[in-house]
This record gives structure tokens, C-alpha cells and sequence, in this order.
């Protein structure tokens, strides 16, 4: 009985929750279906959910004690989402999901609740795309240092270049690195990725935090050769080499050693802080032993 009880009360809280952001969570998923630089949304929510189900055997051990604070988290998170509404604010009716979640956590749950699924909580705030105001004046500066990166690289390979901004122009070609070139959406993804691995890898939340920070410098390095082998396909090649399939292609396989050179970095990070314990972490066991089963 009582465990009907609970089913109930997970039903009615997942089907309260979908009544109030269903709008708001089809423009999210939209959002990463139309817009590369958060196509990894659809990667977050269930990765999200395995840190949850990771934790099942702590949380089932913790007591539970509701606080009422909880429907006051709520209460400010509605009104969040109709702030959001209202304004047509989209960042803050997002955000206003967490909030509300964090909130019925401690209401049903209690605070130790929230505190085991911290991590997994704000893993989620990865799904929501940055307003385009933030978006931009990351963006741009990164246009600037992938132009400039080219640049050099062009002039030290020899050949003939001049910079005006973000525009790099060429004996017989001009290119543009525009928005989409930035390397911001590798950024964001490997951002994810150094999240995610650390997270499997290690217990530290410094190393955790220092395999993070390390995809920021190599998402960086990978778009610079990007924006540089680009130039060079073009001065031998034309403007072709930059436009298409070719291009779509380079940049994917850029990406992918993008990916590549994350893990050699991370391998570097392990063996300057190696472990003192020779068994993996809790979430690699976990994860393993879940195979098996």
C-alpha cells in the first residue's frame, strides 16, 4: 500500500511538472534539434539520469525528512517560469525548471536528498542554451582569436595573408570566420565531455574540475588548425575547399581530434595526479557492475 502510495505521488509530481513546461520543454527540445551548438541537449537529460540512478542505493539509505522550505523553492521557480513567460524570456522560464525540481526535492525528499543529487541537478543547467546576448560576447571574441590563430599559422606556412577582424583574405579567395566557426559548439561539447569524464575517472573534485577547465585550451587549439587548414585548402585549392561537403567534412573530422586530443591531455592530467587509490571510483564500479547485471 504504502508503495502505491509513493508511485501515486510520483505520477501526480511528473504529470504536475509536464502540465506546467510542456511549452517550455518542446521549444528546449526543438532548440537542440535545429541549433548545433546544443545538439548535446539530447545527451544531457539521460546522463543526467544515470548519475541519479548511480546514486540509488545512498539515496535509498538516506532518511527522509521534507522541509517545507521546498514548496517555497517551488513557489519562487513558478514564479520564475511566469516571469519567463510574461517577458518572453525563454533563459529564465528554463531555468526556472530547475528550480522547481530542486524544490520538490527538499519538500518531498529533504535537504540530504538535494545534496546527493547536487551534482546531477546542476548537470542539467548544460541542456539550457545561454542567452544570445552571453552567447555573443563569447562568441566573438573566440571569431577574433580563431582569425588571428589562422593568420599566423597561414603566414608562417608562407603564404600571402591579410586580416581585417574575422575576415581573412587571400591571393585568390576571402574567408570569413563566422559565428558558426568560433568553436564554440566544440567548446560546449567537450565542456560536456570533460564533465562527464572526470566525473567516471576520479573521485577528486579538483582533477574533476582540471579535466573541465582542460577542454576550454584544447577547443580552442583544434579550431585555430580548423580556421588555418581551411586558408591553406583554399590559397592551393580555391574557394571551394571552404564551402560544402569538403567543409562540412573537415570540420568533423576536426572535432573528432578535437575529441582525441582531450584524452591524451587527460591521460597527461592522471599521470601528473595520479590516484592514491588503485581501485576505480564508485561511479566506474557502479557503472561496470550495472553491465554485468
Amino acid at each position: 500500500m504504502l508503495r502505491d502510495k509513493r508511485l501515486y505521488a510520483i505520477v501526480a509530481l511528473v504529470g504536475s511538472f509536464l502540465f506546467l513546461y510542456w511549452g517550455v520543454l518542446q521549444k528546449l527540445v526543438h532548440d537542440w534539434a535545429t541549433d548545433d551548438n546544443y545538439s548535446h541537449g539530447f545527451v544531457v537529460v539521460p546522463v543526467a539520469l544515470y548519475f541519479v540512478w548511480e546514486r540509488r542505493a545512498r539515496l535509498a539509505a538516506l532518511p527522509v525528512r521534507p522541509s517545507w522550505i521546498g514548496l517555497l523553492i517551488v513557489a519562487a521557480g513558478i514564479g520564475l517560469l511566469l516571469a519567463g513567460l510574461l517577458g518572453a524570456e525563454l533563459f529564465v522560464s528554463r531555468v526556472s525548471m530547475l528550480g522547481v525540481l530542486v524544490g520538490t526535492i527538499v519538500f518531498v525528499w529533504g535537504w540530504r536528498h538535494l545534496g546527493a543529487l547536487a551534482f546531477p541537478s546542476a548537470f542539467l543547467l548544460l541542456m539550457i542554451p545561454i542567452p544570445a546576448i552571453i552567447f555573443n560576447q563569447i562568441a566573438f571574441p573566440l571569431q577574433l582569436l580563431a582569425s588571428r590563430a589562422g593568420e599566423a599559422i597561414l603566414s608562417a606556412a608562407g603564404i600571402p595573408v591579410l586580416r581585417e577582424g574575422n575576415v581573412i583574405i587571400l591571393a585568390n579567395t576571402t574567408l570569413e570566420v563566422a559565428e558558426a566557426c568560433s568553436g564554440i559548439r566544440s567548446l560546449v561539447s567537450l565542456f560536456t565531455l570533460g564533465l562527464v569524464y572526470g566525473y567516471l575517472i576520479d573521485r577528486r573534485v579538483g582533477v574533476r574540475a582540471l579535466l573541465a577547465i582542460a577542454t576550454i585550451p584544447v577547443a580552442i587549439v583544434t579550431n585555430a588548425l580548423r580556421v588555418a587548414g581551411t586558408g591553406i585548402a583554399a590559397h592551393y585549392y580555391g574557394a571551394r575547399a571552404a564551402e560544402g561537403l569538403i567543409h562540412e567534412t573537415a570540420g568533423f573530422l576536426i572535432f573528432a581530434a578535437a575529441f582525441a586530443l582531450f584524452f591524451v591531455v587527460a591521460k597527461l592530467i592522471g599521470f601528473m595526479f595520479p590516484p592514491k587509490a588503485a581501485h576505480p571510483p564508485a561511479s566506474v564500479a557502479t557503472f561496470t557492475s550495472g553491465l554485468k547485471a
